[in-house]
């Protein structure tokens, strides 16, 4: 039982794929992302990868949901989710931190962090033309659009947000 090594008994602890890819699969980075990032860009990325990931779940359906049948077309959406989130960091990086700080603070609950993600939200429109439009919902009824809300938050969001445009007008003077 040696620990230094990560073996106990005759056991490897380490999640690493011993086995060669094939060579007629891509390869592809990983995501790197952890999960509040992820959600608070799970919108743009579904938007702007939807014809990959359509193309993945054929393929899953095609094959009985064989993973290892659609390597590529797993592979071409996650690097289609590796540039989302560089084109986010590349042109909206403060409001995407705000927005992804936020989720963090308040357990991934969207519903405490609309003002943030209102920003969030324009500046992905203004620089990379994607909308946030939740699957299935007419635009009337999307709820990041309404103004006047049931629920508001604890009122971190928008002290959060207050302190951000402050900052930002700060920065612009």
């Amino acid at each position: 039982m040696v620990f230094d090594d990560k073996f106990i008994g005759r056991h490897q602890w380490e999640n690493i794929e011993q086995a060669a890819m094939p060579k007629d699969i891509p390869d592809v980075d990983e995501v790197g992302a952890t999960s509040a990032p992820l959600l608070s860009a799970s919108y743009f990325i579904g938007a702007k990868c939807k014809p990959y990931n359509d193309d993945f779940m054929l393929c899953k359906e095609e094959n009985n949901g064989g993973a290892i049948d659609c390597l590529k077309e797993g592979r071409r959406v996650t690097r289609c989710a590796v540039d989302v989130l560089k084109q986010l960091n590349k042109h909206c990086f403060e409001e995407f931190k705000l927005h992804y700080s936020c989720l963090e603070q308040e357990n991934h609950r969207l519903g405490n962090c609309r003002k943030a993600e209102q920003i969030f939200n324009k500046c992905v429109f203004t620089h990379l033309n994607l909308a946030k439009q939740i699957p299935g919902i007419p635009e009337a009824q999307q709820i990041h659009l309404k103004e006047s809300k049931i629920f508001h938050g604890n009122g971190k969001d928008a002290t959060l947000v207050k302190e951000f445009l402050a900052k930002q007008g700060a920065a612009k003077e």
